[in-house]
């Protein structure tokens, strides 16, 4: 009698499994890096891991509307769909344009529309009859053209064909639905390629696409009062990508020679504890997250709003430097620079006063809260730029006469008792070196002086 596996061995020899014949027809292809290359280089739109996740879940899912297919189809979503579809009504009526004009746009950058969702699952792939494949252009489309009139709505322009007492597209729905629009933008899963828009725009003015025009005006949506993205760096990625982008320009500071004095794993110390070693601080000169530099003893951040959507951008974008190849670290790195400086409300209270930190949540301790949550777990790549200033402020601070200051303050200022005993051993020690002074110069005084000649008789 043979066994199941002596009959399979034997087997073996006149046919192989079929996906040893799969794995060995892959190792014989040419071109397999490429290829691999290939199939993640158009991604940028991903679906946030557990491992992630288990930080703060609620940041990354969408709380009023779906964009794009990963929370497509969500059941408290859905309340958004028909105002999504009489969105399209409106512009399809206003721009005077048929439909198909627009489907045929969008179309034509299917598959790189699809590619920028990694791991988009079959249902939106299918190519035959109404499948997969004409369910991702309605939805693509017709999301994109909610974004357009929202945007445009909120900017003030000429939309006037809305009622006024529309839920979403009147001046209510302004000040009290699309907050939640702007911040649902900002989820990483929840994103939609800007080349819809592109495409969408293009057709709906029949103008040329412009891409500084769409970056230009999901910006103005998104944080109105941000410096406007450079002119001529292409159409970026997606909202989130531009709201990133709009917040790291200029230059990292250069420093001139090597940092001295340096520790290795050496963590930046709390903004008291610098401040209470002769530290100063003061707001950078502009709003770039790369300007934050430290020169003769003054530490220059930029300064951050920090309000209920802050935790949620932050996380997002910490979420997409991690998952998108090439995007750098910048936003990581910043966040686990704050962590460091920021270790209680005191902390906060210091960077406020000097106006780094704009708290518009109330609560000290829960914009330290804040900052010391979100950067659990981060992965900072090696000699980032902001090592150096790191390693300038420790340098600073491990100067011994630096160093004595902070402990002089830190044990003797903190508070009143032990300053009144300070206060009162100085004075003891003063009036004690003044009685002495004294007391030798009234001796050399009385020695120095001449005798007194007798009285005449």
């Amino acid at each position: 009698m043979y066994s199941n596996s002596s009959r399979m061995a034997a087997a073996g020899g006149e046919k192989k499994r079929m996906w040893v014949v799969d794995m060995e027809a892959t190792l014989k292809e040419a071109d397999w890096k490429s290829a691999e290359a290939s199939r993640w280089e158009r991604h940028c739109i991903y679906r946030v891991p557990a491992c992630i996740k288990d930080i703060k879940s609620k940041a990354y899912q969408p709380q009023v509307v779906s964009l794009g297919p990963f929370h497509h189809g969500d059941p408290n979503l859905l309340p958004m769909e028909d105002h999504k579809r009489r969105a399209l009504r409106h512009l399809l009526r206003r721009a005077g344009r048929p439909l198909d004009d627009f489907v045929d746009a969008v179309e034509d950058a299917a598959d790189q529309l699809q590619s920028a969702y990694m791991d988009l699952g079959a249902e939106w792939r299918a190519e035959t009859g109404t499948g997969g494949r004409e369910r991702f252009l309605e939805m693509m489309i017709v999301d994109g053209c909610f974004l357009l009139e929202v945007m445009r709505t909120a900017a003030g322009q000429s939309v006037h064909d809305y009622a006024d007492n529309d839920p979403i597209f009147s001046h209510h729905g302004i000040l009290y639905m699309v907050p939640y629009i702007r911040r649902d933008m900002l989820m990483l899963e929840n994103q939609l390629p800007l080349l819809v828009l592109q495409k969408l725009n293009a057709v709906e003015t029949g103008k040329p696409p412009n891409d500084d025009l769409v970056n230009r005006m999901v910006l103005k949506f998104l944080a109105p009062s941000s410096r406007p993205l450079q002119q001529g760096i292409g159409l970026r990625l997606h909202p989130l990508d531009v709201l990133r982008r709009s917040m790291l320009f200029g230059e990292y500071q250069k420093i001139r020679g090597s940092v001295n004095d340096s520790q290795e794993n050496d963590i930046i110390r709390s903004a008291v504890e610098l401040y209470e070693a002769g530290i100063g601080f003061k707001t950078s000169k502009s709003s770039s997250l790369h300007d934050i530099r430290f020169r003769h003893g003054v530490l220059s951040m930029p300064p951050v709003p920090v309000d209920d959507s802050t935790e949620y951008m932050f996380l997002n974008m910490m979420a997409f430097e991690r998952l998108h190849v090439g995007a750098g670290n910048d936003v990581t790195a910043y966040v686990f620079f704050m962590d460091n400086i920021i270790d209680s409300s005191k902390d906060v209270a210091l960077l406020s006063s000097k106006g780094i930190i704009q708290n518009a949540i109330g609560s000290d301790n829960a914009v330290a809260k804040l900052f010391n949550s979100i950067a659990r777990d981060v992965v900072i790549e090696p000699d980032s730029a902001l090592d150096a200033v790191q390693r300038q402020v420790n340098g600073y601070f491990r100067q011994p006469w630096n160093s004595w200051r902070a402990n002089l303050v830190h044990t003797y200022f903190r508070s009143p008792w032990a300053l009144m005993s300070l206060a009162a051993a100085v004075f003891l020690i003063v009036m004690t070196i003044m009685q002495t002074v004294y007391t030798v110069w009234g001796f050399y005084k009385d020695s120095s002086s001449p005798p007194l000649a007798p009285a005449p008789m």
